[in-house]
């Protein structure tokens, strides 16, 4: 799947089957459930989900909570739009 696909796939009432987890919490995301989005990269280990851990966290306006999740992942605290930064994660886990 690549980006256009993934970012059509929004208007859907579900997410796309076979999808990561982390896909699927920025599938999440995008159709504004942080809670949910949150709550499943929060279960997970590595640094993908903590890339998205500390997304999430800037979005939310944490910037503390951001910036140890961003540490944790070797990158600066973001300073993008979101929607910018949705397409690096999103364009960098389907690239996998």
């Amino acid at each position: 799947m690549d980006l256009d696909a993934f970012r059509a796939s929004l208007d859907e009432s579900s997410p796309p089957s076979g999808l990561t987890p982390c896909l699927t919490a920025l599938w999440l995301d995008a159709r504004g459930d942080w809670d949910g989005a949150h709550a499943l990269v929060q279960e997970l280990e590595g640094e993908d989900p903590a890339w998205i851990h500390a997304y999430l966290h800037r979005k939310e306006g944490d910037r503390d909570n951001a910036a140890y999740w961003y540490e944790r992942t070797g990158r600066a605290l973001a300073a993008g739009s979101f929607q910018a930064e949705w397409r690096v994660i999103a364009s960098a886990l389907l690239e996998q």
